[in-house]
């Protein structure tokens, strides 16, 4: 039996465990979805977050929620396809904090074989989902550097590694991501900077509600249970689980991990079949 004393260890431990206290986390795609559950689990853990998103109204929203809880958020209108808009809002945020932490989350996601991804639909995805992310690094890494290190965190998908249908564009992307992962890892590992990059299965995120929606009216529920079956798990993903991963990886506690693609699938790659 443990003693009161060292069960109130072991209880403070778990608490203050996956920390972030002191750190400074932008979250692009910070205001809705996965995006917006990390920057929430990461305020609820001590960062100061900066949400950058296409739709400012929706980031100033959350920021002022973060806020009325006594914690620390800002705002910031980004287009991470635009390279001097991204530029200039990094400029902006490295004039007021010093950064640990980048999570490129923002990203697009498309439906669509090769036949039927115009070439509209593939620049469009590549401009978001790779380019922005390219932006984002780039925009950090000599900040990064020049502040003895940091996480760069990217929200690739298991559609970068596995075959899914009607698929294409979103694939390709997202096997940029994770490639572009294992590089920038590499690269800058005498600079103390880590890269990981975590592909989640399907996510209940409102874009999911939305697809559903314009594609199978009528048949939302049945094509929501459809979606949620493909994991063996028997559901799909909450944001807040991936949120949860993102925060351990971005932890001191995972400072001996780096130039890894974490899964979080619900079992998709080793218990099918």
């Amino acid at each position: 039996m443990f003693s009161n004393c060292r069960r109130n260890v072991f209880l403070k431990a778990e608490l203050n465990g996956f920390r972030l206290d002191g750190k400074v986390a932008v979250v692009t795609g910070g205001a809705s979805g996965i995006g917006r559950a990390i920057a929430e689990r990461f305020s609820a853990s001590g960062a100061c977050v900066r949400i950058l998103d296409i739709d400012q109204a929706a980031a100033e929203a959350l920021a002022g929620e973060i806020v009325a809880l006594g914690r620390n958020a800002k705002a910031y209108r980004c287009d991470v396809s635009d390279r001097e808009n991204v530029k200039a809002v990094f400029g902006d945020i490295f004039q007021r904090d010093r950064i640990h932490i980048l999570v490129n989350n923002a990203g697009i996601a498309h439906v669509g074989n090769l036949e039927t991804t115009s070439e509209q639909d593939f620049e469009r995805v590549y401009c978001v989902n790779i380019k922005g992310i390219y932006n984002c690094m780039y925009a950090s890494i000599g900040h990064l550097k020049d502040n003895g290190g940091g996480v760069i965190l990217n929200m690739a998908s298991i559609a970068g590694t596995a075959g899914l249908s009607d698929r294409f564009a979103y694939s390709m992307s997202k096997g940029a991501v994770i490639a572009m992962t294992y590089s920038v890892a590499k690269d800058y590992l005498a600079h103390n900077i880590r890269c990981n990059c975590i592909s989640p299965a399907r996510v209940h995120t409102p874009f999911v509600d939305g697809y559903l929606r314009r594609n199978y009216p009528g048949r939302e529920k049945e094509m929501f249970e459809k979606l949620a079956q493909s994991q063996p798990i028997g559901r799909m993903a909450q944001p807040s689980e991936v949120a949860a991963l993102a925060l351990f990886l971005c932890s001191d506690e995972a400072t001996f991990i780096t130039g890894t693609d974490y899964p979080i699938d619900g079992g998709f790659f080793n218990l099918r079949g």
